[in-house]
């Protein structure tokens, strides 16, 4: 009987990776697609020891596994699946879990599995790329930055970026917090920082709406705590999995009282508005500033985007996010779809090209960081 779970598996890919859900209610209007939805539930919990928080922040992640690289590797059986989505736990006082997980189908026409395994070895190079002309907008001014969506962004006291995507949970990037071998330093005392006007004296300054001069702005700080990290990240650290497990959720102490985005399944690039996508994040380059910038989607394989917006250093762990028409509620709305890694080399035609990457969120990865926000499966059955 241990096939047919397999079977199932990888039936629902299939459906999946042939685009089964029509994405448009109208030629003139990308609608989000309406996906039926696996579901990945703890089936055991398992105490660890206390990790050393050893490892050095990286804030960028570089591999060499391209998509013809990532497309030429076999999918994931069902069994391996359930080892890379399941995922580990730390908590504010050091301790740490391991949770095994099961994947159900509870209706005959899910969404599918999109999951690759691939091999993929690291390149290092200088740093980001930056594309031609730099295309990225520094966001000024309270008035920007106080609100939706930019002020969805957060900054990690890691070095990264994060997404607000619930009351208390931040959407970032696996490697902002761990190696692949261990949690990096500072992830035991992790914050997460919101930009705040800086005012003198409590005052608000005369006149700040018609100022030339850009707002001063301050970090306020609120403690993680509790992260979850997949399995698939972990086992394979970017080196044999390459970025497709790259994806981290942190639980706030406290809840933060800022609008939200929400997460959604990645269409597929060509359904995109434009064939874009957009992000904004803390690059290193410019200390302070949140940067905005969109481009468009150069490739994609059933894990990851390849584009080439300029990004720097500290931009890592950005929420990647499209805005498509809401059917149901006839509406537009901004959705994550995908969280920003790092970089590629790709052999295009025997030339190297260097891509930025984002790891795509899934309808299993969906399902799997759904449940780590809500706690219940119930409310995780569309993407």
């Amino acid at each position: 009987m241990a096939g047919i779970p397999g079977l199932l598996f990888l039936l629902f890919f299939l459906l999946c990776a042939v685009g089964q859900v029509s994405p448009y209610s109208a030629p003139w209007k990308p609608t989000w697609p309406a996906y039926r939805l696996p579901v990945v539930l703890p089936q055991s919990t398992l105490n660890l020891a206390k990790p050393d928080f050893g490892a050095e922040a990286k804030l960028e992640v570089s591999s060499s596994c391209g998509p013809q690289c990532h497309k030429g590797t076999p999918l994931p059986t069902y069994e391996e699946a359930k080892q890379y989505l399941s995922y580990e736990t730390l908590y504010a006082n050091g301790s740490r879990t391991e949770t095994q997980v099961g994947i159900y189908i509870l209706s005959s026409s899910g969404g599918g599995a999109q999951h690759r395994d691939s091999g993929s070895s690291g390149k290092s190079r200088r740093k980001r790329q930056i594309y031609g002309y730099d295309s990225r907008f520094s966001i000024f001014g309270k008035d920007f930055l106080l609100n939706y969506p930019f002020s969805t962004s957060v900054k990690l006291s890691t070095g990264c970026t994060g997404t607000l995507v619930a009351e208390k949970h931040v959407l970032t990037a696996a490697h902002c917090i761990h190696d692949g071998k261990t949690y990096v330093k500072g992830t035991q005392k992790l914050r997460v920082g919101f930009l705040k006007p800086k005012f003198k004296d409590g005052g608000r300054g005369a006149n700040d709406s018609t100022s030339a001069i850009p707002e001063k702005m301050k970090f306020q700080w609120i403690r993680v705590k509790r992260t979850h990290v997949p399995k698939g990240w972990i086992k394979g650290n970017a080196n044999d999995i390459g970025m497709d497990y790259d994806y981290a959720l942190l639980e706030l102490k406290k809840p933060h009282k800022r609008k939200f985005m929400k997460i959604g399944v990645s269409p597929p690039a060509k359904q995109l508005p434009g064939g874009r996508i957009h992000f904004s994040g803390y690059d290193n380059d410019r200390p302070g500033n949140l940067v905005y910038r969109f481009c468009d989607v150069k490739d994609e394989t059933y894990d990851l985007l390849y584009q080439q917006c300029d990004a720097q250093p500290g931009a890592s762990g950005s929420g990647v996010y499209v805005r498509m028409w809401k059917r149901q509620q006839q509406k537009w709305e901004r959705k994550i779809i995908g969280i920003f890694s790092g970089h590629q080399w790709v052999d295009m035609n025997g030339s190297p090209q260097d891509f930025n990457v984002a790891v795509r969120i899934t309808p299993l990865k969906y399902a799997q960081i759904c449940y780590w926000i809500k706690g219940n499966y119930l409310d995780c059955r569309e993407g």
